[in-house]
């Protein structure tokens, strides 16, 4: 299976869930791409940022949690028939630091696992975040176009790969 190259895309962002007893730490998106839905905390990488350090960083503004032992989970290439095209990795933390804070750019919730409103998250969601929940890697490519999805493609990404994988994409 090839894999997704970040240097392919216009820009770089991260996705972290952090989960916790039974529950997943969402948020609803006040601002950006994606506003009004649900996702995961996450953004784009600053200048000389690395992709787990920026999970880091976008976690902590956008909920006031600091996530801890984060693990890469999924790289996920998106491009939009504007032509805008991101790349993103998506980590699992499985404990955080701090208090749950409503931000200008986030209303944060913790929600069951079993519980996830997929019907409220961007199209592709429902295709690959349950898999990453499990503890499967997944790689995929996706097409939008403005909020609807034209194309997907999710594969599992062996265990082996994913290590020099991540190396690469910094």
């Amino acid at each position: 299976m090839p894999s997704l190259q970040a240097t392919a895309y216009q820009e770089k962002a991260v996705l972290c869930f952090i989960i916790q007893e039974g529950q997943v730490l969402l948020i609803k998106k006040k601002r950006g791409l994606g506003a009004g839905k649900i996702n995961g905390p996450g953004g784009k990488l600053e200048a000389g940022e690395s992709f787990e350090q920026a999970a880091i960083r976008e976690t902590i503004e956008e909920t006031g949690l600091e996530p801890k032992n984060l693990v890469l989970a999924a790289q996920l290439g998106f491009t939009f028939l504007d032509g805008y095209s991101l790349y993103g990795e998506v980590f699992l933390a499985d404990s955080c630091v701090g208090i749950v804070t409503e931000t200008d750019e986030a209303s944060p919730f913790w929600c069951p696992l079993d519980q996830i409103p997929y019907e409220k998250m961007w199209a592709d969601d429902i295709l690959w975040l349950a898999r990453v929940l499990e503890g499967e890697l997944i790689s995929a490519k996706f097409s939008f176009s403005n909020d609807t999805m034209t194309y997907a493609q999710v594969s599992s990404i062996p265990a082996l790969i994913t290590a020099s994988l991540a190396a690469t994409n910094k």
